[in-house]
């Protein structure tokens, strides 16, 4: 890291109307009126893959942590049995036919923006951040707190860092192709393990996200985690002030207080170095040494990155429509970054003071923390960023991802305070917005109780896959590992065709 005398400061089934219009014109393709309203599997031709590949010039990831309930969120069961079903019902939307949970109308009206995926499958029922977000072939619970285990394997938006530099070597961006809001994960608990699943692994530290940070006070204390909970905490989540502000992270720090001049003296000096340092030309650690420093000059002499953080430019109005809560902040953030060019955004709905049960793992008070917490910062936040980016002609070049690392259970545990439901990955649920997917469709089919997939299973790693070609990206590419072995990017993904627009 370039190092400079002075102050420090740190920088998760239908149509929509529109299609309605069109289906005139589907006879000429071999598709039927009935095809679409049954919701028949129709897939993309070859012209619409190679369409829609690098359609997405930006991806934002949205990953609740914890992992939400479909049943509370994207496949409601109105007509299971109350201890399925729970306390509430399920509402249509702006796509006929399609119905979600009726504490989310908000998002009911963005439906015919996304593609629904009900049918998201994988075999560990555990914090699996690091097999959501990486094309790691297996997982191990140790892997969960372990962030530098040899096994981990690269996220993904160190992977798009990667491939953009190889497609780009000499090009340094002005804005972090790889940024994380709003802390790093898990950083904010009376438990704070780093979370693995959230760095570049054997790609090396210089792809590893850069993490901001946020000052603003949380404003309401959140329903209790755990019936022992001794400790009440003020989740910013929950609530927090207009004035409260993102900066990067101590991962990120710059020493920025330095005139221009000074810093371009400090620059020719360190030109030198390299000329009289030839011979180190082939270090890895010379390149990772380079790489890490022209970053710091990128960011030290630019106001970009700092413009793009800085909420405050927002009109109040704007800012309030996204939800004055750190969710609703950050989501506007990752707006505002990518506006300004970023290419990877990840915004993660984090633990906040107790680690355990936190975020959206709803083992017990599942329904306070869903009716005081958790949906309606949802809804308010999420239908508010699709309008924002549809409003200024962005969506169809930035792909939103909203996805976790499972599911719950479809039987409520009644037992537990509050009720619960407990880690369930058999079947759960995923969206897309914007940067190439179909609009107002809803892909795959659970049992009548949200238990099992009934047909067309998605893997996280199909997610992977779709998301690098959306980007740009061969989802077919490798990297190599420690030991020089080609590791494919998406692990076992496939790109998913029916989830193209």
């Amino acid at each position: 890291m370039l190092r400079i005398e002075g102050t420090s400061k740190k920088l998760c089934d239908g149509i929509s109307r529109r299609d309605l219009l069109q289906i005139g014109g589907l006879g000429a393709l071999g598709i039927s009126l009935t095809d679409v309203l049954q919701n028949r599997p129709v897939q993309a031709t070859s012209a619409d893959v190679a369409r829609s590949f690098g359609k997405a010039k930006s991806c934002i990831l949205i990953f609740p942590y914890g992992s939400p309930s479909s049943h509370e969120t994207f496949d409601p069961k109105p007509e299971a049995p109350a201890e399925i079903q729970g306390e509430f019902k399920s509402m249509a939307t702006s796509v006929p036919g399609t119905h979600i949970c009726d504490q989310l109308p908000g998002v009911a009206q963005v439906v015919d923006e996304l593609t629904v995926i009900r049918s998201m499958t994988h075999p560990y029922p555990l914090h699996a951040l690091a097999y959501a977000v990486t094309g790691l072939p297996r997982y191990f619970l140790e892997l969960e707190t372990n962030a530098f285990d040899t096994r981990q394997w690269p996220y993904i938006g160190s992977v798009v860092d990667y491939m953009d530099e190889q497609q780009s070597p000499d090009s340094v961006p002005d804005i972090p192709r790889n940024i994380g809001l709003p802390w790093l994960v898990n950083s904010k608990t009376d438990n704070p393990a780093v979370n693995g699943g959230v760095f570049a692994a054997y790609l090396g530290s210089e792809y590893d996200p850069v993490w901001t940070d946020f000052d603003g006070p949380g404003t309401r204390v959140a329903p209790k985690n755990t019936p022992d909970q001794a400790k009440q905490f003020k989740n910013p989540f929950g609530g927090t002030t207009p004035d409260g502000r993102f900066h990067m992270g101590r991962n990120a720090e710059l020493l920025q207080d330095i005139s221009i001049e000074r810093l371009r003296v400090r620059r020719s000096l360190l030109a030198q170095f390299d000329r009289s340092r030839r011979w180190l030309d082939e270090s890895d650690r010379l390149g990772l040494y380079r790489k890490r420093r022209q970053m710091a000059l990128s960011l030290l002499t630019t106001s970009k990155m700092r413009q793009a953080l800085d909420i405050g430019r927002e009109p109040r109005k704007v800012r309030e429509a996204y939800g004055m809560t750190l969710f609703g902040q950050s989501c506007l953030a990752a707006r505002r970054i990518v506006e300004a060019g970023g290419r990877f955004v990840s915004v993660y709905w984090d633990c906040f003071g107790q680690f355990q049960n936190g975020s959206w793992d709803t083992h017990n008070f599942h329904y306070p923390r869903m009716k005081e917490l958790l949906l309606p910062g949802f809804n308010q936040t999420y239908p508010a960023l699709i309008h924002d980016l549809r409003q200024r002609g962005m969506l169809d070049e930035t792909l939103v991802i909203w996805m976790s690392e499972h599911g719950r259970t479809p039987k409520i545990d009644t037992s537990r305070p509050g009720c619960g439901r407990d880690h369930w990955s058999n079947a759960y649920s995923v969206a897309l917005a914007g940067g190439g997917t179909a609009q107002g469709k809803v892909v795959g089919k659970t049992t009548p109780d949200g238990g099992e997939v009934l047909d067309n299973p998605v893997s996280p790693k199909d997610i992977l896959a779709t998301t690098y070609h959306l980007l740009g990206i061969d989802p077919q590419a490798t990297v190599p590992d420690r030991l020089a072995r080609p590791n494919p990017i998406a692990g076992s993904g496939q790109l998913r065709t029916e989830l193209l627009g």
